[in-house]
């Protein structure tokens, strides 16, 4: 169902040509997807996809047909398009609530020993064309990656990548500001945000930008890893924003920048402030998080009846001088392949096909904000959560004197 409107690898001769192995693809397709798609038979292909994208609505996704300016631009600079719509059923007293949603991921443009002025224009550059490709489909709402305004430099704990920090009406919010008045079009725009107020304190910053071009509020990461070769807290510490919803025109959303999504009291505030779209911007590598990635955002959907933009950054980002992790590993030049990859999910556990794991890619979808109450309703996981026992739990979890909950086998340790 993708295949109509992806731009997929080029055909030489009449043959389409796959990408190659050790190229980021998935035994040289682009994604799982693709992978299946290509080598089982077409009621057993269906079987397998209903087991693991779910249904929506009680059927598979359907693909949005998307216009052909932005199916020509993705052809033309090479990234991938897909396109889907989720549905809700029909209610009798409130009309369909439809809203167009786009996620952005995408590769640096230059190497990391460039100068970082032409490395940041040159990331401009790649997405103005994706802009406009989103633009072009009508996209309301857009996300771009963790960071996307400069390479993902916070494994070398070198201090002079906080050169790209900016602050919240900086040149990229300014770039794109324009983007937003030009397309009606509300933006989440992940950056290092340099808080010249408070002592040009860094940080990891989402910044809302209204689609008249305004700038609605930011959002500040709440989780900070410190994992592997993610040294984020030499940068950055946690954010002080704490849970915020932003209502734009289209729709109430909150940003949970990329470690967040490990979290899932996080993910529950985001519910419980109202959020009815909760975007996942992210930078994370295959070693580390892969098998995870699937599970997370689509699990945090479920449980709060609300839909998740999950946005991961794609390639492989080499820097000048090696680094260690402290786990033992030789030392090494880059964190490994961002692996893109990047999806929606349903609160009605339904998501869409992944984007390609190895190129840059725009993904579309219709989600009827509806689905969200229906979902609530249906499952009642509001009404039958127990937060008095949360609270009264986690309330003894801060005090020094804590102690948990354990009842232990009278006989356990008895001596014979």
């Amino acid at each position: 169902m993708e295949k109509t409107q992806s731009a997929e690898t080029p055909e030489i001769g009449g043959i389409r040509e796959r990408p190659k192995k050790g190229d980021g693809s998935i035994c040289g397709y682009e994604s799982l997807h693709r992978l299946l798609g290509d080598n089982l038979k077409p009621e057993i292909f269906q079987e397998v996809s209903r087991l693991l994208q779910g249904l929506n609505g009680g059927k598979a996704l359907e693909s949005i047909d998307l216009p052909e300016p932005a199916i020509a631009v993705s052809l033309k600079h090479d990234f991938d398009l897909q396109a889907f719509h989720f549905s809700a059923d029909k209610e009798l007293l409130r009309e369909p609530r439809i809203v167009r949603v786009g996620l952005i991921q995408n590769s640096i443009s230059l190497p990391t020993t460039a100068p970082f002025l032409d490395q940041k224009r040159a990331i401009y550059k790649k997405l103005e064309p994706m802009l406009d490709a989103a633009g072009a489909s009508g996209v309301n709402i857009l996300c771009l990656q963790e960071a996307w305004m400069m390479p993902f430099a916070f494994c070398t704990r070198e201090k002079r990548w906080c050169e790209f920090a900016e602050p919240i009406n900086g040149e990229s919010t300014q770039f794109l500001q324009e983007f937003a008045k030009k397309y009606n079009m509300v933006i989440v725009n992940p950056i290092l945000e340099r808080d010249i107020n408070h002592g040009e304190t860094i940080w990891n910053t989402a910044v809302v930008i209204g689609h008249n071009g305004n700038i609605i509020g930011k959002h500040r990461k709440n989780h900070i890893p410190r994992v592997g070769d993610f040294n984020e807290s030499t940068y950055y510490m946690e954010g002080n924003t704490g849970h915020p919803v932003f209502e734009t025109a289209f729709g109430k959303i909150g940003v949970n920048v990329c470690y967040g999504r490990h979290h899932p009291l996080n993910w529950m505030a985001f519910g419980l402030n109202g959020a009815e779209i909760v975007f996942n911007p992210s930078a994370t590598v295959g070693e580390l998080s892969e098998p995870m990635w699937p599970i997370e955002a689509r699990n945090a959907a479920i449980a709060n009846s609300y839909f998740v933009g999950s946005i991961n950054r794609v390639g492989t980002e080499t820097f000048p001088y090696p680094f260690t992790s402290g786990d033992g590993k030789p030392q090494h030049s880059d964190f490994g392949h961002f692996y893109g990859s990047s999806y929606f999910s349903a609160p009605d556990a339904s998501c869409t096909s992944s984007l390609s794991r190895h190129r840059d890619g725009l993904l579309i979808s219709d989600m009827d904000l509806n689905l969200c109450r229906q979902l609530k309703d249906k499952w009642g996981f509001r009404m039958t959560a127990r937060y008095e026992l949360y609270n009264e739990l986690l309330g003894r979890y801060l005090r020094p004197d804590f102690e948990p909950q354990v009842i232990s086998d009278p006989l356990l340790h008895k001596k014979c």
